[in-house]
């Protein structure tokens, strides 16, 4: 099968694909760009092209610039000249002195579409215990793209354990998250300024599920709550036989997904949330199990996941 996960590597559980290489605690990020498939830059050149009228003539593109990887010479895109490349190599020493003097463990970090997106994700040392042993800890990502595809972004996240299930932090209609265009030069020391004002985000976003956790749900609100998120046809229309999506959901809620007989879970809107997070993490559909993470970290999964959340909150007032 073809992956969109080039190479990969992971400290700790084998992931849910079942790729990549496994380090041992502490490694240094001379192993990690190794074993994480990091270990190449971002090449540039012209973009040439045959322009053929009498005969054939090599004409250059001046706007224009292909990337490629330095160590197959594999094209990776085309691009706007004014393009600014971050290294694979600047992923991951982002978290150098995070790492040193911050309490953060470094957990994953890989390569996606053959070198077209970069991530590594950390541990912060932040975490919380809800009712019924549902342990949610804070992470770190780290992701940027040199297709265009996908800003490079800094990004809370959190992951529930019983599940591994992620969910972005956001808190008051905020994202949570620090992007810099490729229009601009990414500066790791003014993204980590900015994301040290977002560090108390995490307080918020725990008092969030919290509350989410105690919220009491009623089957119909439970059902009305999915068709909303989905823009599913039977939020108005209830003759309609639910979608499978909304099925999948349904049951998910109802205790076939992992963790939703907790008591944090159990009939509340948190349950909600971690149906929706398990959905996309894990059950919805995609052409193999590398899209579905490209889209729970960055795509339509992840805004459907925020979505969610969002949507829950609203039950709070």
């Amino acid at each position: 099968m073809f992956h969109l996960i080039e190479s990969m590597a992971y400290m700790g559980q084998t992931p849910w694909h079942g790729l990549g290489n496994q380090l041992t605690s502490k490694q240094p990020l001379s192993i990690w760009l190794k074993e994480a498939g990091m270990n190449w830059s971002i090449k540039q050149s012209d973009v040439m092209f045959n322009a053929t009228e009498e005969g054939l003539y090599l004409r250059s593109h001046d706007s224009a610039q292909v990337l490629y990887r330095s160590d197959t010479l594999a094209p990776l895109s085309v691009v706007s000249n004014r393009y600014k490349v971050v290294q694979p190599k600047e992923v991951l020493h982002f978290y150098k002195d995070l790492v040193e003097v911050g309490g953060f463990e470094l957990e994953t970090a890989g390569v996606l579409k053959g070198g077209k997106k970069l991530w590594a994700l950390a541990k912060t040392g932040q975490s919380m215990m809800l009712k019924g042993n549902d342990n949610v800890e804070g992470y770190l990502l780290l992701a940027t793209s040199c297709d265009g595809t996908l800003c490079t972004t800094a990004q809370f996240t959190s992951v529930r354990v019983v599940c591994n299930n992620t969910l972005r932090i956001a808190v008051n209609n905020k994202t949570g998250a620090i992007k810099v265009p490729h229009s601009t030069v990414f500066d790791p020391k003014q993204v980590k300024e900015a994301l040290g004002l977002s560090l108390s985000s995490w307080d918020g976003f725990i008092q969030d599920i919290k509350e989410l956790s105690k919220r009491p749900v009623s089957p119909e609100e439970a059902h009305r709550f999915f068709a909303e998120v989905l823009d599913d046809p039977c939020m108005e229309q209830t003759d309609l036989t639910p979608s499978k999506p909304m099925r999948q959901l349904l049951q998910l809620y109802d205790g076939a997904g992992l963790g939703s007989e907790l008591a944090s879970s159990k009939n509340t809107a948190w349950g909600l949330v971690n149906s929706m997070t398990e959905f996309v993490d894990h059950h919805r559909r995609a052409r193999n199990q590398d899209y579905r993470l490209d889209s729970a970290w960055f795509g339509n999964g992840a805004q459907l996941k925020q979505k969610a959340f969002s949507q829950a909150i609203t039950l709070l007032n």
